[in-house]
């Protein structure tokens, strides 16, 4: 149980840091470049990455991400109810994140483009939405998978490789979707947006999740023995 707990607190970090961060200094004057800017809101996901996997990493591996679960699964490292088990405590994890957000932004003001720092695309832009996060996902859990593979990984330097990558993903991803990368960082902050972010919301769950699939079965090929 303590692992699913792990994953939890992990990912309820990673999303009240992160989408805190774009709420409430992301966009301190009406416009994102005016707070502190994409490549703030993109440090604050990838540092609470980095302290999460130094935290909880030997306790449950730290994916708190169910992109991640999902490529580590099939990748035939982990079994199928232990993998739906991480899903279900991350999904829970974000919506507290979420829910700490949505307290805190309507018992005050708050400087970000929405109140929970959901994920969304615009209009006529959904394929490019779609490739973004698949694409974004695919390298992110392809870094994943090859950084903590116990031959070929990066051993106790896995943790910033990874916080690292999610840095660069979120530079280049957010004018694109926000960059979500990670389902249950899109399913809480929806569920209290509502609107167009919960009717948006299936992208960012499909999307991830091909992703992942992908980078499993390419990582899967380079973990062959010759």
């Amino acid at each position: 149980m303590k692992k699913y707990i792990a994953e939890m607190i992990g990912t309820m970090v990673l999303v009240l840091m992160g989408c805190g961060s774009a709420v409430f200094a992301g966009n301190a004057a009406g416009a994102v470049s005016e707070g502190v800017g994409t490549l703030g809101v993109a440090l604050a996901f990838g540092l609470s990455v980095i302290a999460m996997a130094y935290t909880i990493g030997d306790v449950s591996g730290c994916h708190i991400n169910p992109a991640i679960t999902l490529g580590v699964f099939l990748s035939g490292r982990m079994k199928g109810k232990e993998a739906g088990m991480y899903m279900l405590f991350q999904v829970i994890g974000a919506i507290i994140a979420s829910a700490i957000l949505y307290i805190l932004t309507t018992v005050g003001g708050h400087n970000g483009p929405t109140a929970t720092g959901s994920n969304s695309f615009g209009e006529g832009m959904m394929l490019q939405a779609f490739i973004a996060e698949a694409v974004f996902t695919f390298i992110f859990v392809l870094v994943v998978l090859g950084s903590t593979d116990e031959k070929k990984g990066a051993g106790n330097l896995a943790g910033l490789a990874i916080g690292l990558t999610l840095v660069l993903v979120h530079i280049v991803c957010i004018p694109i979707t926000g960059t979500s990368v990670n389902p249950a960082r899109s399913i809480g902050p929806a569920l209290f947006e509502g609107g167009t972010a919960l009717s948006q919301l299936w992208l960012f769950i499909v999307a991830p999740f091909v992703g992942a699939a992908l980078s499993a079965w390419v990582w899967k090929i380079f973990a062959e023995k010759k």
